[in-house]
């Protein structure tokens, strides 16, 4: 399952990295900017690396993984933020289970996500 195309984030990973905080969790690191000037959609980004894993396979995976967990909490997530999803060398080991648990641990952290249903 995809993203919808208006919570993409395709560029201005630059400006989250620079200008964004960041939140770290031993497999995954949240850079996120808040936009106050204008109130779009929260648009979401994932950077992998190949030093993560030489296959594709495996970085899609991870990947597809950040997506399917995302997608259903978008509606608990606030409006106007640009959030970059940066996947550490270690994640190749690591199962979804603990990916879920961190993406939320991360999400709540930064207090993008609200705690509540």
């Amino acid at each position: 399952m995809a993203l919808p195309q208006d919570h993409r984030l395709r560029r201005n990973f630059g400006a989250v990295y620079q200008r964004g905080r960041r939140w770290s969790s031993p497999h995954l690191t949240l850079c996120a900017l808040y936009s106050s000037s204008d109130v779009r959609p929260t648009r979401i980004g994932v950077s992998i690396s190949t030093k993560v894993s030489k296959r594709s396979v495996v970085r899609n995976r991870i990947r597809r993984w950040i997506h399917g967990v995302v997608i259903p909490w978008l509606p608990r997530i606030r409006p106007g933020w640009n959030l970059v999803f940066v996947v550490k060398t270690t994640a190749s080991e690591c199962n979804y289970e603990d990916f879920l648990r961190e993406l939320e641990e991360l999400l709540l952290a930064s207090e993008v996500m609200s705690g509540h249903s």
